[in-house]
């Protein structure tokens, strides 16, 4: 019972229960990334969204699907694949606030690197 309310008014964890209703009635499947995401269109192509395999970010949508979901690109990378150049790095989607995120050198939040414990504190007189 918890988690269908939690379906009904939630949306950060996959689908909510309206989109899957909706996403079942109106979604013609697209095709699928690496991440697992499923993209959908509706019949005239007006309409273009994915359903996230587990939590909802946006970073987590490469760059050929990204074009194709704001209809920069007539034909999803299913029809139409986009070639990478050789120097091109693959998606990487957003890593701020996880343990993958980039910290530069000399940062506390960097795991190698100690707080300084040889000095005196200042305090006024």
């Amino acid at each position: 019972m918890a988690s269908l309310i939690k379906r009904l008014v939630t949306w950060w964890e996959g689908q909510s229960l309206g989109t899957q209703i909706f996403t079942a009635r109106h979604g013609h499947k697209v095709g699928e990334d690496a991440e697992g995401n499923i993209y959908y269109r509706n019949a005239d192509d007006t309409r273009r969204w994915v359903i996230y395999a587990g939590q909802n970010d946006g970073t987590r949508v490469g760059p050929e699907w990204y074009g194709w979901l704001h209809h920069t690109f007539p034909k999803p990378p299913t029809e139409d694949p986009i070639v990478r150049k050789a120097w091109e790095k693959p998606h990487q989607p957003n890593l701020t606030g996880s343990e993958g995120a980039f910290y530069r050198e000399g940062s506390l939040r960097r795991a190698d690197v100690k707080p300084q414990s040889d000095y005196e504190a200042w305090t006024p007189e």
